[in-house]
């Protein structure tokens, strides 16, 4: 049986876009590390290609705040991507006054941005991401739900019906709406909220497994135990989906009282949490050290690239930022190594080029510099 369809990233064009005016960039290798001072514009890069994806990008920005200062207010990202489809050119941008992306596929305007999943998947790693463990669990959830996005294309518009219908219900609550009015929402709520609780389930399972089967290759990353904890996936252990449906739309008009005396919905699975756990330390992860926690979200992410390979049938783009800073020698080399036996096309950024030294030899090194990138030359 093949294996997935590998996808690369070849061609990189920036319009006004963060700090650069007009910019292009050709790239042939897997690995890719582009390698600058803090506030060159190395994210911004990241940030683009994440953009060529469903979701918000990396860093959840209003699309009005991406353009250059000073400029117009448009903006656009433009890409050749080699992929399922063959050659594919990707453009997505926005102008002032429209609600979000214009996205076209091919010179052909997208229906969505869902369908931009057809072409490639965008997985990322940041620094902002270091506190996940001892973060909120909103954090968590959007950390998972990000990774269920990637296996399954339908997850991201499943999750925004849930949160509105969710509002809806708490402004009819807020508002004393009629019974009728909350069982209608109520009714579009409980199915909304068991597929996703199931969608999260089905992934943190999966992902498990590559977890468990990364143990055996000796990585110097610590080993994760992950599960889903919350109310609601004990009730989603214990009954099927259509019936977590019913027990969940009969509390829901149980609970109506104290809910809104709360003022917004206390059960589902917009309260649940991703727990990881240290297992070679039987501990929180959140207890762990820096080093350790950003070795396990390290493990966590090459084992969801794996599952994203396998589940969509094609090898996602990996985006990495500053991920080689906290990382002593051996990890570094172990990463570098995994990455370019794994296959994805791997985009990184670190401020020291010696942190990529052990980088393979077919890899490429950029310098960034005053919105400008050049190959990077030692010395």
């Amino acid at each position: 049986m093949s294996g997935p369809v590998h996808v690369a990233l070849r061609r990189l064009a920036l319009t006004n876009f963060r700090s650069y005016e007009t910019f292009s960039l050709t790239l042939d290798a897997p690995l890719v590390a582009f390698v600058g001072e803090n506030g060159a514009g190395k994210t911004n890069l990241l940030e683009a290609v994440s953009l060529l994806t469903a979701g918000r990008g990396l860093r959840r920005a209003p699309l009005g705040e991406i353009a250059r200062k000073g400029s117009s207010g448009d903006w656009s990202v433009a890409a050749v991507v080699d992929g399922p489809q063959g050659e594919t050119r990707i453009g997505v941008g926005h102008r002032p006054g429209e609600t979000g992306r214009r996205i076209r596929i091919d010179g052909a305007d997208a229906r969505n941005s869902e369908q931009l999943l057809d072409y490639l998947r965008v997985l990322w790693l940041l620094p902002s991401m270091d506190g996940l463990f001892t973060g909120p669990a909103g954090d968590r959830r959007r950390f998972l739900d990000r990774f269920v996005l990637a296996v399954d294309p339908g997850h991201g518009r499943r999750v925004a019906d849930l949160e509105k219908t969710l509002r809806a219900r708490n402004r009819l609550l807020d508002g004393n709406g009629a019974p009728e009015f909350l069982d209608a929402v109520e009714a579009q709520l409980a199915p909304l909220a068991v597929a996703v609780c199931f969608a999260r389930r089905e992934t943190v399972a999966l992902l498990a497994e590559r977890v468990a089967a990364q143990a055996s290759l000796g990585l110097p990353f610590p080993q994760a135990g992950i599960s889903l904890d919350g109310p609601f996936e004990e009730e989603a252990d214990a009954c099927a989906a259509g019936d977590l449906e019913d027990r969940y739309r009969a509390r829901l008009v149980e609970t109506r009282r104290r809910d809104r005396a709360a003022g917004r919905t206390l059960d589902g699975p917009h309260r649940s949490d991703l727990k990881v756990h240290h297992l070679a330390k039987d501990m929180p992860a959140g207890l762990a050290s820096t080093g350790e926690q950003k070795a396990l979200l390290i493990g966590l992410v090459l084992a969801h690239a794996e599952v994203t390979a396998a589940m969509s049938g094609m090898t996602p783009l990996l985006l990495l930022d500053e991920v080689a800073a906290h990382l002593d020698p051996n990890r570094r080399a172990a990463l570098f190594a995994r990455l370019a036996e794994l296959g994805p096309q791997v985009l990184m950024t670190g401020t020291d080029p010696l942190l990529f030294s052990a980088l393979p030899r077919e890899s490429e090194v950029f310098q960034v510099a005053s919105g400008s990138v050049t190959p990077y030359s030692p010395g």
